[in-house]
């Protein structure tokens, strides 16, 4: 008869005797991000931030318009 202890022992021995790891392959991601020039400036006067390569408006955070979100459910805030 075996006891728990040398069952157990066993049980690691052939978890570390196997030599297969089991994954997922890696796929490609999709398309790049879209980017745009990269020394591109606000077009507000006296506004000199340099804009994202990423950002696809022609001004900042700071001058572009308010714009909210369509919520279901909600009332638009005024």
């Amino acid at each position: 008869m075996i006891s728990e202890e040398q069952e157990q022992q066993a049980g690691a021995l052939k978890m570390m005797n196997q030599s297969a790891v089991r994954g997922t392959r890696v796929r490609p991601r999709g398309r790049a991000p879209r980017r745009f020039s990269a020394e591109r400036v606000c077009v507000e006067p006296d506004c000199s931030t340099r804009l994202s390569t990423y950002n696809r408006n022609d001004t900042c955070f700071r001058h572009s318009p308010l714009r909210f979100p369509r919520v279901r459910g909600r009332v638009k805030p005024e």
